[in-house]
């Protein structure tokens, strides 16, 4: 007689879908998306969007999507990096041409209202180091593209130093993907929730970081 402790659970019997959380769909709805022939299109999309007026990054569909085709790890990146820099284009126009309508908008939105003035100063100096290293940090890129934009920022200066920096990001992030893949699928397979919880305080704190010192 078998032992009633030994059966077998629930998530096991035959024709019953085994359950999963919102995180656990995202995860596996996303390791899909890669398969599909529009994948590569929705990542750029992402990337434009949030060089300009979106607040997720790329990185959301980026990791997982890399994680479920290695192979494609460094187009993946590329595909970031040209969405990025074109997004970063038209966060430029909203600065340069569309200040006084959408760019006052998402400036207010913001909360950097008060800070255009001193930024107007601070690039006459350092406009190069602040698109290089913003770049690179958790704080939201298209405030950057925006101020640029509104200062006049020498306009080839700035999309060579945005396809240095973004793609300087993105290509590391393939780079780790490569090397250790394995062991990032299997922890974000088990703690995906906590990778997006994660990402969500870094968007947060980059928003705040960037209250203090832009």
């Amino acid at each position: 007689m078998s032992d009633p402790s030994q059966a077998a659970p629930l998530t096991a019997v035959p024709g019953q879908p085994v359950a999963e959380g919102p995180m656990k769909r995202l995860y596996h709805w996303t390791l899909r998306l890669a398969e599909k022939p529009y994948a590569p299109w929705a990542l750029g999309i992402i990337a434009f969007a949030e060089s300009s007026f979106f607040p997720v990054p790329p990185d959301v569909i980026l990791v997982p999507m890399s994680l479920a085709r290695p192979n494609r790890a460094w187009l993946y990146a590329l595909i970031c990096t040209i969405g990025s820099v074109l997004g970063a284009l038209l966060g430029y126009a909203i600065g340069a041409v569309l200040f006084e309508t959408i760019g006052k908008w998402l400036i207010h939105l913001y909360g950097y209202d008060t800070k255009v003035a001193d930024l107007r100063t601070f690039f006459n100096s350092w406009g190069w180091a602040f698109i290089l290293v913003k770049g690179l940090t958790p704080i939201p890129f298209k405030l950057v593209t925006i101020f640029c934009g509104l200062v006049t920022y020498n306009l080839p200066l700035f999309v060579l130093l945005c396809f240095i920096t973004r793609g300087a990001r993105f290509f590391l992030l393939a780079l780790l993907l490569n090397t250790f893949g394995e062991t990032i699928k299997r922890y974000l397979e088990r703690f995906f929730g906590v990778f997006m919880v994660a990402l969500v305080l870094i968007v947060l704190v980059g928003f705040y970081v960037a209250a203090k010192i832009i």
